[in-house]
């Protein structure tokens, strides 16, 4: 495990990447409790649930493995988060919970066959005199994942947490467990249905955080979720979702594209598909109670029915749309309105493609792809707009096919929905974007380097927000940009706004015109502006949708 030079505490990290509501109607007609900090130990907190005890250390206390819901077992399988069960004497909170049953196959997952793992982790400044009376802003952070994979705590958030933010993440359930959607599921303890249950575990976190975050220094009338990836797509939900709604005040998404309708949800007969073999397992071909068989079947056999991929693309369940708890998609919900209208910082990273690609070079079989891969490659993935793509991306302009491919999947996949997502967000609420654009940046610990620059892949921007024993260590010059990320990250928590800092002004994003698309840079160099639609193409992808 990687320790730092600077005394940050180490963590845990078993690589990981990328969604509830808690306690509905339950907790709802209950008056929470008053939790408050023990005065005579810092490392003991009173919770609503009990106490719990950390770990105090220079400037920083951590609290681990706090349950926020009960454990989703047995009966509970596929069923609404329900409320904890309250402990007596002090809880150990030492460690972290388990991980979320999750398959094994991708070096960013945390493979388990663990249900009970509904947990959650804060990490506190220590109040200095000066500060005693002041109510730190809240992050929580949605690890991303796909929603199949990862966990909260390898995620070091000690370095956000001495800028002054009470980090908190979370476990939530994960791909069959949270997905897995049929009408024979959709009993009396599933509050909006099945196929959105790690949605609803994370509203559960939310609630917690709202009921508790005050006895660790945090102010519940200032929380900002985040997420990368698959919870930035979770981050979308949120802010679609009535029953969010008051939970948090401002919002970070991170590569994830609100705008792009599939991306964040979807529809009941999407999911109920993907769900089919699961349904139909030959265990419970003739029970009589299919739901009880199926709250019987062994985790592994689960995780290895629903699957990991699909044609070649690995699987990226979402929770299902036309419910209460989401009754528009993330898209429809932000084109039309009707969304929880907080301040949004939105971002991209200038070549999120890269490691992806680059990834498929150092497979077992892998070997960088052939110039003449290139354009068999383009025809297959965009058919009758090939031509148009092969002309507005030809071979010659990039050092090699690797790179034309993932300057090609990153301007259609990502940089044009995140700037649409932006556009229709300014429409509503006050909206920020940036680019995540350094080249210099941070290769995963112990794999080869592909053939090509991976500059700023998808991941990449997180080796500067948190401690990843998944990345190799910074350099002196990688730490100083991570020292002003980390910082404007913390100013947009505490009040909404990223400027300040000395950083160059960070205007509004204004969605109406060209001339109002304020895309902010983020690199080693000075901060500024950048041409983002026309790097990245935007207009000739507009026309290809029109």
């Amino acid at each position: 495990m990687r320790t730092t030079s600077t005394g940050w505490r180490p963590r845990r990290v078993a690589a990981a990447l990328g969604l509830g509501l808690a306690f509905t109607g339950l907790l709802a007609t209950a008056a929470p409790a008053t939790a408050a900090r023990t005065a005579t130990d810092p490392s003991v907190v009173n919770t609503t649930h009990g106490k719990v005890r950390g770990t105090v250390s220079p400037g920083l206390r951590t609290f681990e493995g706090i349950p926020y819901a009960a454990p989703p077992v047995d009966e509970l399988r596929w069923t609404s988060p329900q409320p904890a069960t309250a402990w007596t004497g002090v809880r150990d909170a030492t460690a972290p919970g388990p991980a979320c049953a999750q398959p094994v196959g991708l070096a960013i997952g945390v493979p388990s066959n663990n249900e009970d793992c509904l947990y959650l982790n804060v990490t506190a400044p220590t109040k200095t005199k000066a500060k005693a009376k002041a109510k730190q802003p809240v992050i929580v952070w949605i690890h991303g994942g796909s929603m199949m994979y990862g966990t909260g705590d390898m995620y070091g958030p000690d370095r956000l947490a001495a800028e002054g933010a009470v980090v908190v993440s979370m476990n939530y359930r994960l791909g069959v467990f949270s997905f897995l959607t049929d009408r024979v599921l959709d009993g009396p303890k599933a509050t909006y249905g099945s196929g959105s249950f790690g949605l609803e575990d994370q509203q559960a976190a939310l609630r917690w955080v709202r009921e508790n975050i005050a006895a660790f220094g945090g102010d519940p009338r200032n929380v900002t979720i985040m997420g990368q990836s698959g919870g930035g797509y979770a981050v979308c939900d949120h802010l679609a979702s009535p029953v969010s709604a008051g939970l948090f005040n401002r919002a970070i998404i991170q590569s994830a594209a609100c705008a792009t309708d599939g991306s964040s949800s979807r529809t009941r007969a999407e999911a109920e598909a993907d769900s089919d073999d699961v349904i139909k397992l030959d265990e419970c071909a003739d029970a009589s109670d299919l739901p009880a068989c199926l709250r019987t079947v062994d985790v592994e056999v689960l995780l290895a029915k629903y699957g990991q991929w699909e044609d070649g693309e690995l699987k990226e369940p979402r929770p299902v749309t036309g419910t209460k708890l989401l009754p528009l998609s993330p898209a429809e919900a932000i084109r039309t309105g009707r969304f929880n209208r907080v301040p949004v910082l939105v971002g991209v990273n200038h070549d999120e493609e890269n490691g992806m690609v680059g990834a498929q070079e150092l497979a077992p079989d892998g070997a960088p792809m052939a110039p003449e891969a290139y354009e068999p490659a383009i025809r297959a993935q965009f058919g009758t707009d090939a031509d148009a793509v092969l002309r507005q991306y030809p071979l010659h302009r990039f050092g090699s096919a690797g790179e034309a491919l993932a300057a090609v999947k990153t301007d259609a996949k990502w940089s044009t929905p995140t700037l649409d997502t932006a556009r229709l967000l300014s429409r509503w609420t006050t909206t920020r974007m940036y680019e995540f654009a350094e080249k210099d940046t941070p290769w995963f610990e112990g794999m080869d380097y592909p053939s090509f620059p991976m500059n700023a892949q998808h991941m990449a921007e997180l080796a500067y927000l948190f401690d990843l024993d998944l990345f190799q260590d910074l350099t002196d010059e990688q730490a100083k940009l991570r020292t002003r990320m980390i910082s404007t990250w913390v100013r947009f928590a505490a009040v909404g706004n990223p400027n300040g800092g000395g950083e160059r002004a960070w205007p509004q994003f204004r969605g109406e015109t060209p001339s109002g698309w304020y895309v902010q840079s983020l690199t080693a160099g000075p901060w500024q502006s950048t041409a983002f639609a026309q790097d990245h193409g935007y207009s000739f992808w507009k026309s290809l949708a029109a």
